[in-house]
């Protein structure tokens, strides 16, 4: 198998760059600052005993999933207005077009998804009745969001002491020249977190339309070049870093002015979208290109979130990237059709991500390349969009926190265990937006568990996580058939500074469950099997936990309590393999499984093999929880209504989902009496 190497600029035929026709369409933008007014629109915690502002309002409470649909390029963001805070303030539209614009909320504002449908929505309800709207949020709002925001023109403002001053009501101003707060009713001025010298530019130059079409002709002309640091540099920096000095694409850029806080173009060497996150950024190619000018640079797209909804609305989108592929000339694997699989699986397998490699997916799981040594981060489409014009992005490096994985890995424990774990240890604040180095000091963590660790640090709020390639990467490529690799090894620098430098004991880690509504409530799985909370359905799958090696886990439960008596799951119990690859594979035999396939033994106690999608793990299609049902889940996020509407969904290993199954309520396998025996599994 040929390794995915990035590529210059491909010019369609006939065509040429015309930086004159590229003015003419900036022409227009921007334009004179003014004083923003309106009145304060506050999200209020419910639950606090005190007054006080809503903490972490994630990205599926602002645009649910049903509503993140596009029907056509014409008609982009009709149902992300619709759907604004449809479920948590329903009169949000109605507040708004009254004047209260002014959005306030309280700490880690817009965490998780990259769905940019969000700021755009937000924004289109306030400029559907000739108003703008300001986001005032706390500390670490999500850095998704914060980008797509600036790049969008939606104005937000960092500022924890106007947030805590704010109360109903009150009247306040927004300077777009300044970013200056003014509570008018309080008499209070607030200067709100800076900008970065690059975000500043692009908010006041009109946007990534803009920046898109000023830099698309250089851009085309300009071959991209990675070269890597040299030792003595490569030794004050972490993995991240040499990967991002490697690939930026302003050469004079020197090591040392390489610091947390700074803004640069970055080549990507893969831009991956999935079908929902493809139409917005098709969207931005073509007002920034003219839409046939050249190829889409370094473009992948994978339909795998509204596949198999059967939803009219959901084929229409999945249309637009469809039509987008052909007109381009985008083949597997860089096209890939429903069923195929979920992106996080399908690229890698097909070799289009390496150890190395910058890769910015329009999805925020797409931090999941760290497990293959590459940086993975989640953007949203308007980021991807510039990318497929330019073959870069802008980039702004985050502080470095280390986490050590040392001690030995106990019975039944997964990557879901030691991610949960870490979550839960973190707390309400996460990893605070930093870039995470994973060190897995005795190369004991195989890749499906550094895929799960690596994929949750969007749950962890982190900017990206990643290992630095070693033996077990080497080997995992190796059995792909792919020796040739583009990129030198590296390795984090013995000189790298650390903003906060951990070592996790995993002797110490149990199987564990994370209780609603957040990956970080979790607990030991044998003190959950205590309360015997029952559930209506068992999932194990997702691009979190759903490649082969984790589905033999799973499977390993269920042949063991088989051979213990034990016939069939007590509910609903349903596989998502993370690739059609994947579904392929399970249905071959296994000598650790006694020469059944890991197929066999989930249909023998009364498993359904579904397609492989998103689908169930955001709540859309026939799997998705309804008002009032419980699932426990191999799935990575168990916001409120994440996995449906009205539903509960925990979260554990597949192992742990397995033995749940069987016994009827959430609990580990040592709860069927069984043991780990390494040589018998083979793993």
């Amino acid at each position: 198998m040929a390794a995915h190497r990035i590529q210059p600029a491909r010019l369609k035929p006939g065509a040429a760059v015309d930086d004159a026709a590229a003015a003419r369409r900036e022409a227009g933008s921007g334009g004179p600052a003014h004083l923003i007014r309106g009145k304060a629109l506050i999200f209020w915690d419910p639950k606090s005993a005190t007054p006080k502002k809503l903490d972490a309002i994630d990205t599926d409470q602002i645009t649910p999933a049903a509503d993140c649909v596009s029907e056509s390029l014409d008609t982009l963001d009709e149902r992300w207005k619709a759907g604004s805070f449809r479920y948590l303030m329903p009169d949000f539209r109605a507040r708004v077009h009254r004047g209260e614009t002014f959005l306030v909320a309280g700490d880690r504002f817009a965490i998780g998804s990259s769905r940019e449908m969000s700021p755009a929505g937000l924004k289109g309800v306030a400029e559907e009745a000739g108003l703008e709207l300001v986001v005032v949020c706390g500390h670490n709002m999500g850095d998704i969001f914060r980008r797509n925001a600036f790049n969008l023109g939606l104005h937000v403002a960092q500022s924890p002491d106007a947030v805590a001053d704010a109360r109903d009501g009150d009247e306040l101003t927004f300077d777009p020249e300044t970013r200056r707060l003014t509570n008018v009713t309080q008499g209070k001025t607030y200067e709100p977190v800076p900008l970065s010298p690059k975000e500043e530019e692009i908010r006041r130059s009109g946007g990534i339309f803009a920046a898109g079409r000023r830099e698309f002709g250089a851009s085309v002309r300009t071959r991209p070049v990675v070269d890597w640091p040299d030792p003595q540099a490569a030794r004050l920096m972490t993995s991240t870093e040499q990967i991002v000095w490697a690939h930026r694409v302003d050469k004079d850029v020197k090591a040392e002015n390489l610091k947390p806080g700074t803004t640069l173009r970055v080549y990507a060497d893969l831009l991956p979208a999935s079908d929902g996150t493809a139409p917005f950024a098709i969207h931005t190619f073509n007002q920034i290109t003219g839409g046939s000018t050249i190829v889409p640079r370094q473009a992948a797209i994978a339909n795998d979130h509204f596949v198999f909804t059967g939803s009219a609305a959901d084929d229409k989108q999945t249309n637009i990237g469809r039509e987008f592929a052909r007109a381009h000339g985008l083949v597997k694997p860089y096209y890939a059709t429903p069923g195929d699989g979920i992106f996080h699986f399908y690229f890698p397998e097909q070799g289009l991500v390496l150890p190395g490699q910058f890769i910015p997916g329009a999805d925020s799981h797409s931090r999941a390349y760290g497990a293959y040594g590459a940086v993975g981060i989640g953007v949203g489409s308007t980021t991807l969009g510039f990318g497929w014009s330019t073959g870069y992005i802008y980039f702004t490096l985050a502080k470095a926190r280390r986490v050590v994985f040392r001690g030995r890995l106990q019975p039944w424990v997964g990557g879901k265990d030691i991610v949960l774990e870490l979550l839960r240890r973190w707390g309400a604040k996460q990893s605070q937006g930093m870039s995470v180095e994973l060190v897995d000091a005795d190369k004991q963590l195989p890749i499906a568990y550094r895929n799960t660790i690596a994929n949750m640090m969007a749950e962890a709020e982190a900017l990206n996580g990643i290992f630095a390639p070693d033996e077990i990467t080497s080997a995992w490529y190796r059995g792909k058939g792919m020796t040739d690799l583009p990129y030198p090894p590296i390795a984090p620098g013995a000189g790298a500074v650390y903003e906060i430098d951990e070592t996790l004991d995993l002797s110490a880690i149990r199987p564990m469950i994370a209780k609603p509504f957040s990956p970080g409530n979790a607990f030991a799985a044998e003190e959950v099997a205590r309360e015997r909370i029952t559930f209506d359905k068992a999932m194990i799958g997702s691009c979190t936990n759903g490649s082969y090696d984790d589905l033999l886990q799973a499977a390993l439960v269920l042949r063991a309590a088989r051979e213990q008596g034990v016939k069939k799951t007590e509910q609903e119990f349903k596989i998502f393999p993370g690739s059609g690859g994947v579904a392929r594979q399970i249905e071959q035999p296994d000598a650790r499984l006694g020469g059944e396939s890991i197929a066999s033994v989930f249909r023998s106690v009364g498993g359904v093999i579904r397609q492989s999608w998103c689908g169930p793990c955001f709540g859309q299609g026939e799997d998705a929880l309804t008002k009032g049902q419980r699932a426990i889940t191999s799935f990575n996020r168990n916001w409120q209504n994440r996995m449906g509407l009205g539903g509960e969904g925990y979260l554990a290993s597949p192992a742990v989902v397995a033995a749940s199954a069987l016994v009827g309520y959430m609990a580990p396998p040592s709860e069927l009496g069984l043991e780990w025996d390494a040589e018998k599994y083979g793993v």
